[in-house]
């Protein structure tokens, strides 16, 4: 028992030696480099700037920050390199529950869990970070590069995720939410945005996903009733990396080679982007069509807005194994922008009407980019009446284009 006390007496006085070292200058990679950061981010305090220098930090911890209004800051996302290739413990690679926090430059790579998770923060700052599985895809890559989930104020710039299994950069039951101008490759979904209020996707690439862009609301979670994304000015091209996700995770649904997905939200927003090149589909509009017995869920999307994008071979080869549905009643290649059709019952039967999905001009090589509504409630329920609708002018309406969102102060 002595001996435990002495050692933990020791630890924690090494602790405050290395507290009162770091803080006033930039932590260098070496051997006692965990224990320098990890120190720095315990005593820090409100307005504190932990600095890292050029090179490869190697760690087999897991690290984790709790005081507000922190920034970690490296040398660049090519220059300072936290590599887990080792990791022991700990599930992610740096877990953050503060809020204001700023984290840029620098890149984490190998970890065994979830790259940077943030929790509950009010105000986080993702500026110039990269996510990387080096090995490239793989199911025992971890989950997610990016992974901001249930806060507020996200702010997620020129930032750069590679090989996950889920999703390169997620945002999940958040609200004011910006991706900007960053980059996803080789994950299952390259940018997701789940079960959240109030985002914008803007000038981002994302390119040899298995889907590119993503926007998905489940149930059974404590936020749920996505609503009010725009998709905007994104390049959305050469999703073709088969999807390499754990079985049973939700976005192994997702078809190999698809642009943009939209399942369940509502008034989401999707213009002015470049959408080419994409097996199954260039805009892919569902319902979420597994059992639930959540009575709150609404598993039909509305208001889904999409106007002056360009769209060119997206469709050329189905999956059919994940897209069945589109390829049982379209042959050859798809159309570019496709809706399920799935309404509530009520609907389908006429008594009532609503625009579940509203079409403005969309561009292709040959002129106006083409649509299909599969009408999968006839097929379902009346299949000898079954046709599907490729006239676009029956989804002619109002376009209501979203407002921008506006994070708090200081968030940038």
């Amino acid at each position: 028992m002595k001996k435990k006390f002495h050692k933990i007496l020791l630890n924690f006085i090494f602790l405050i030696i290395l507290s009162n070292q770091v803080m006033s200058e930039t932590i260098k990679p070496g051997p006692l480099s965990y224990e320098e950061i990890q120190t720095a981010l315990i005593f820090a305090k409100p307005g504190d700037v932990i600095d890292l220098d050029e090179g490869i930090f190697q760690f087999e911890d897991g690290l984790s920050l709790n005081v507000d209004n922190v920034t970690i800051q490296g040398k660049g996302m090519d220059k300072t390199i936290l590599s887990f290739k080792n990791q022991k413990s700990g599930a992610e690679g740096l877990m953050v529950t503060s809020n204001k926090v700023i984290l840029r430059d620098f890149a984490i790579e190998d970890t065994i869990g979830d790259a940077i998770v943030v929790k509950g923060a009010k105000g986080i700052s993702f500026i110039r970070i990269r996510t990387e599985w080096t090995d490239g895809p793989k199911e025992t890559n971890g989950a997610y590069g990016l992974y901001p989930v249930q806060s507020k104020d996200v702010l997620i710039k020129e930032c750069v995720a590679i090989g996950a299994s889920d999703a390169g950069i997620y945002v999940g039951q958040s609200e004011r939410i910006k991706v900007l101008d960053s980059i996803a490759k080789f994950n299952v979904a390259g940018i997701e945005i789940e079960n959240s209020y109030y985002a914008e996707v803007i000038g981002n690439h994302a390119e040899h996903n298995t889907g590119g862009i993503l926007v998905f609301d489940l149930p059974d979670l404590p936020q749920q009733g996505g609503h009010s994304v725009l998709i905007s000015k994104n390049k959305v091209i050469n999703n073709d990396t088969k999807n390499f996700a754990p079985e049973g995770n939700i976005v192994g649904k997702t078809p190999n080679g698809t642009g943009i997905m939209i399942m369940a939200n509502e008034n989401i927003e999707v213009r002015d982007n470049d959408i080419r090149n994409n097996a199954t589909a260039g805009i892919l509009v569902v319902s979420y069509q597994e059992e639930t017995e959540d009575k709150n869920y609404n598993p039909i999307p509305n208001k889904i807005y999409i106007h002056n994008n360009f769209l060119s071979n997206n469709g050329y080869d189905v999956d059919k194994k994940r897209a069945g549905p589109i390829s049982d009643v379209i042959p050859g290649k798809a159309p570019e922008i496709i809706w399920d059709g799935v309404t509530p019952i009520i609907e389908w039967l006429g008594f009532t009407s609503s625009k579940r999905i509203i079409l403005g001009k969309n561009f292709s090589e040959e002129g106006e980019a083409d649509f299909v509504n599969l009408n999968l409630m006839t097929k379902y329920l009346l299949p000898r009446f079954h046709k599907i609708d490729k006239n676009n002018q029956n989804y002619s309406g109002s376009i209501q284009s979203l407002k921008s969102v506006n994070l708090s102060e200081g968030i940038n």
